[in-house]
């Protein structure tokens, strides 16, 4: 790798880490018109610095406000990259469906995950909010994720996270994807006892649950 290339790559790592989503977009395009590798700009680049945000925020030196600000520089990066990475078929390292369930209109928690995930390396489809538990089966039917993540914010729509699961067991797709859960009223046992298989209490968590699911933390 030339050392100018290998300038530009910190140059991208920095912008994102700053959450300077101007600068991503422009050394990201630099990098290309270099000739840069896709995939070599969206490890290195991209993912590289996102998990050093994941690091920095599970000490207590960056948080909401920075990851998001990271995270959306990120993405201006990422939407660079897509297309010439459908071209390579350079493959995401596993799918994953978002959701906040039925009742709960809140989603900043569950958009956070989404770009931290992308951030990952994971290809995202997210669904939105206030989601039917039959709409969670229709779009794993559909698009056949790896981890499905479910968001609830509010204790009165926690409930409908156990009764997405049951929905998902009867129409005989749970056990197509792993099930992780999220949002400030969830806790690790409430996650066990409605039969998910893991608890993220933020963005970085999920991203390592996700990982570790999947086998490639």
């Amino acid at each position: 790798m030339s050392e100018q290339l290998e300038q530009i790559l910190d140059e991208i790592y920095d912008a994102v880490l700053d959450g300077d989503a101007n600068a991503t977009t422009e050394f990201v395009h630099r990098a290309i018109e270099m000739g840069a590798p896709v995939d070599v700009v969206l490890n290195e680049g991209l993912i590289a610095p996102m998990k050093e945000v994941g690091r920095l925020y599970e000490e207590g030196e960056y948080f909401v406000p920075e990851m998001l600000i990271s995270a959306r520089a990120m993405k201006m990066g990422l939407a660079i990259l897509r297309p010439l990475l459908a071209e390579t078929d350079t493959p995401a390292i596993g799918k994953v469906l978002l959701g906040t369930v039925k009742g709960d209109i809140h989603d900043i928690g569950k958009n956070l995950v989404g770009m931290m995930l992308e951030g990952a390396g994971f290809e995202v489809i997210d669904i939105g909010v206030d989601v039917a538990p039959e709409k969670f089966v229709e779009a794993i039917q559909t698009h056949q994720p790896d981890i499905l993540g479910l968001s609830a914010l509010l204790t009165t729509t926690m409930r409908q996270m156990s009764v997405t699961i049951q929905t998902l067991m009867e129409a005989g797709v749970r056990d197509k994807v792993r099930i992780i859960v999220g949002g400030a009223p969830i806790t690790d046992k409430f996650a066990e006892q409605i039969g998910a298989d893991g608890y993220a209490a933020d963005a970085g968590k999920a991203v390592s649950l996700a990982s570790a699911l999947l086998g490639v933390a």
